[in-house]
């Protein structure tokens, strides 16, 4: 790690009052804690991350360092490869800060095949742990269960179930699925009888249905397994019942039978319960409703589909929650395999839990349609940010929290009214159509970091970072968080007031006087006028850009971006002059 990145994840720490996910920091002088094992096994089951030695978070980060640096080196490396398993090799090194040495780790996220990393002295049942937030989290023996059982291809929708026959399938369903196996897979499935049919595709075992076979083509699954249904609550107020006239809820629905027919009462549901939305459309209006259908069949089916359908999860049922601001669907079950938060929306992203489920609802239509129930091409979250974008609409927060993973889609249309004329309170010129969507974004309260500035617009990750970047350099956005793990909030005196009209402009964006004023009559490197000034090291680059370009300050080389150019005053000129 270079000594600016610690730097600047310290600065955070500091800002923060607080460790956050990716950063926990440990007052260690003379002995590595305890509880290191803990933040490092969390660390290598979550994202990864950086543990920092010799800093006191109950004296705001002071660095108070550490005594025998070599040592405690030497301590956390065989903790890491001896107490813990599988054995960890971190990248250990120490770093002299404020005149106290830091001992700092990057611990890697282990891959797939191999968590969780679990302390040996306590097994893995006891002995594994998570990040959230800012802390460590013990795992629960089913999430333990589910890291072991993605280690692999899980088999748990091809069990048959007890008690089940051909009887037990919906005869329509069936005749429907088998034309189009033979229709669209005729090599494999067109010279088969119907019992033969089945059990190619697995939804026959042997005499009995597979539990993929009943929940895609069951007459009703429930009777076997009650809670493997779909509901969906529509709420009064943001935080669930009203508790000032008792109303519960507005509608209650139970969806059951098999998943075509789930999905189908789902969005019945849905629409029943959504508002149309008024917007302008060229010389017209038009109406739409709340969300958009197709995002919302998609979030539907994925919860449907990949969810987890291991023998702990079967009486859990999928959850569709409506909210006056926001709309939330959650499924039993995190992400597998190779699908991570931060791919999320990466066209052709896809790991199937349940292989056989989805392959089968390839081949089963949407009651009334020729369509499939879904495709298998790791379409779905490109469809619903798609969709969402169309409609002006934040995109979709997805949230992985290993035994369960949860959808939540704000109530708000991105470009409002309110939001259009704080962007234009803020006097920026030459604002690209995603920076403003971005900048809206954080106007709504929602979360911004590279990946959901890609999804609100569509955009790789080079170009996201580039306009990031601009955004921080006009002074709009502050990152936190280093830059591995940065998020953006609004610059304070871009805010908005918490009523949500703009803020008075302060002509935050013009900071040549400040860069001068630290210049004075003397020279100073970029370093020394981002220390001078507070400004951001890229706020400090574009003002010094337009300071050189101005002709009010010269540089002593030519190379612009090295961090060795110093910087002076052109006596010559004042801002006051013209072209200044």
């Amino acid at each position: 790690m270079l000594y600016d990145e610690l730097a600047e994840i310290i600065a955070n720490l500091r800002d923060l009052g607080g460790d956050h996910a990716f950063v926990e920091a440990k007052r260690a002088e003379t002995k590595l804690p305890k509880s290191v094992r803990e933040t490092v096994s969390a660390f290598a089951n979550t994202n990864g991350g950086v543990l920092i030695l010799g800093l006191d978070e109950a004296n705001g980060f002071e660095a108070t360092g550490v005594r025998d640096p070599a040592k405690m080196e030497a301590d956390l490396a065989a903790t890491c490869s001896e107490n813990l398993e599988p054995p960890l090799r971190p990248l250990i090194g120490t770093h002299r800060f404020e005149g106290a040495d830091l001992v700092v780790a990057e611990i890697p996220e282990l891959p797939q095949s191999t968590k969780p990393s679990f302390s040996r002295g306590i097994g893995m049942t006891q002995g594994s742990f998570v990040r959230v937030a800012d802390g460590d989290r013990k795992l629960s023996p089913y999430e333990v269960q589910l890291m072991v059982a993605n280690r692999g291809q899980p088999r748990d929708d091809e069990q048959p179930v007890s008690g089940t026959t051909i009887a037990n399938l919906d005869n329509q369903l069936v005749e429907t699925f088998l034309s189009r196996l033979r229709r669209h897979r005729g090599r494999a499935f067109a010279d088969l009888d119907a019992t033969a049919a089945l059990r190619r595709a697995k939804v026959l075992i042997g005499d009995e249905l597979s539990l993929a076979g009943l929940l895609a083509l069951g007459e009703y699954p429930q009777e076997f397994f009650p809670q493997l249904m779909l509901t969906f609550v529509h709420y009064p107020t943001k935080s669930g019942p009203d508790p000032r006239n008792g109303t519960r809820f507005i509608d209650n629905v139970a969806a059951e039978g098999p998943i075509p027919i789930m999905v189908d009462e789902a969005l019945l549901a849905l629409r029943r319960n959504m508002k149309r939305r008024s917007t302008v459309r060229g010389s017209g209006r038009a109406e739409a409703y709340e969300y958009p259908e197709a995002a919302l069949r998609e979030a539907v089916v994925n919860a449907l589909v990949h969810r987890d359908y291991s023998g702990p999860s079967l009486g859990t049922q999928v959850q569709v929650e409506m909210y006056p601001d926001r709309l939330v669907i959650r499924n039993a079950g995190g992400l597998f395999g190779s699908v991570r938060e931060e791919n999320l929306g990466v066209e052709g992203t896809s790991s199937a839990r349940n292989a056989t489920l989805l392959k089968i609802l390839e081949d089963s239509p949407v009651p009334g349609s020729d369509r499939p129930i879904c495709e298998n091409h790791g379409s779905g979250i490109p469809t619903m940010l798609a969709a969402m974008r169309d409609a002006k609409l934040s995109p979709p927060r997805f949230a992985d929290n290993i035994s369960t993973f949860t959808a939540t889609f704000p109530n708000h249309t991105l470009m409002g009214n309110d939001a259009v004329r704080w962007i234009g309170s803020l006097n920026e010129h030459g604002l690209s159509d995603s920076q403003c969507h971005g900048l809206a974004m954080l106007f709504h309260g929602e979360t911004l970091n590279n990946q959901a500035y890609r999804n609100a617009n569509d955009l790789d990750s080079r170009v996201a970072t580039e306009e990031l970047g601009d955004l921080v350099a006009r002074g709009l956005l502050v990152p936190g968080g280093g830059r591995r793990y940065a998020q953006y909030t609004l610059a304070e005196d871009a805010a908005p007031h918490s009523s949500g009209s703009p803020a008075p402009v302060k002509h935050r964006a013009d900071r040549r006087e400040e860069i001068l004023a630290a210049l004075g009559d003397g020279e100073s490197t970029r370093a020394d006028l981002v220390a001078a000034t507070g400004l951001h090291d890229r706020t400090v680059t574009r003002w010094l850009s337009t300071l050189l370009r101005q002709g009010l300050i010269e540089a002593t080389e030519r190379k612009f971006r090295s961090p060795n150019v110093r910087y002076r005053r052109t006596p010559q000129r004042t801002l006051d002059e013209p072209g200044g």
